[in-house]
């Protein structure tokens, strides 16, 4: 017993228009492609390489990836980018100074690292992205001072630890407080005067309760309180005389916590 195919998808009247990418109206009658037509492998309205709809252009490469190489040149930006997902990666290289940055998006996803590295400079900074989230931590040094905060946040994530010192000093507050929750001790101590709350609070979280000590004249509250999770008893006590009452709760409450932990110790 046999199968039936399902149904092929046709085209409706709220989507675009069946014309190519220069406005003009499909001539199927004209197409090099007209015996695939015959096969099934195209559809107009549905699947064609020529539309300027991107949907119909990714449906013809899932349809027909073997045929990406040959329209890797083609005029239109999406007939590229899409045909840049299915073909062969060694012909990926020369897309990867194309005039646009959807292709240059495209070539990132897929070329190998000697080459991903070579767009860690593109002039787009969502190109630059992508190279941040795929390129080997290794070589990431050579991005943290890129000019766009997202890139050197992403940075900030993954570089090497010895590395990382160098971004502590970075004049974006988000990358700060990044830098600060993967800084080991000691490096972690350069942001502890931080003039950003939330990076100041980041450090706190992470330093040895020990030098926790200076936190209690912190001017943020919301410092205070994060010191007063972990403080050590004779901290804790020194905040329950605290200017605000959340830092006091918290501070009475691990003291509270500490006393638990001596009677089961």
């Amino acid at each position: 017993m046999t199968t039936a195919a399902p149904p092929v998808p046709r085209w409706s009247a709220d989507e675009p228009p069946c014309v190519d990418w220069l406005g003009r109206p499909l001539d199927c009658a004209a197409c090099s492609n007209t015996a695939m037509k015959a096969a099934g492998k195209c559809q107009p309205g549905v699947s064609c390489v020529f539309d300027r709809y991107a949907r119909r252009i990714d449906r013809f490469f899932r349809w027909n990836p073997g045929l990406a190489n040959d329209y890797l040149e083609h005029p239109y930006f999406e007939v590229r980018a899409v045909a840049s997902r299915s073909a062969d990666v060694f012909r990926l290289v020369g897309l990867m100074h194309d005039p646009d940055e959807t292709v240059r998006l495209h070539v990132a996803l897929r070329v190998p690292q000697r080459l991903l590295a070579q767009l860690a400079a593109d002039p787009d900074r969502e190109v630059r992205i992508r190279v941040a989230h795929r390129l080997d931590a290794g070589l990431l040094g050579e991005m943290m001072g890129d000019p766009d905060y997202f890139v050197r946040k992403l940075v900030a994530q993954r570089l090497p630890l010895p590395l990382l010192p160098r971004m502590a000093t970075d004049p974006d507050r988000e990358v700060r407080r990044v830098v600060a929750g993967r800084l080991p001790m000691p490096a972690l101590l350069a942001l502890r005067h931080d003039p950003e709350v939330d990076v100041r609070r980041a450090v706190v979280q992470r330093l040895p309760a020990a030098l926790l000590d200076d936190t209690a004249t912190d001017p943020a509250w919301e410092v205070r309180w994060e010191a007063a999770q972990r403080a050590p008893a004779p901290l804790a006590r020194r905040l329950l005389a605290d200017d605000e009452a959340e830092v006091r709760d918290a501070a009475q409450a691990r003291l509270e916590a500490l006393d638990k932990e001596a009677c089961h110790g």
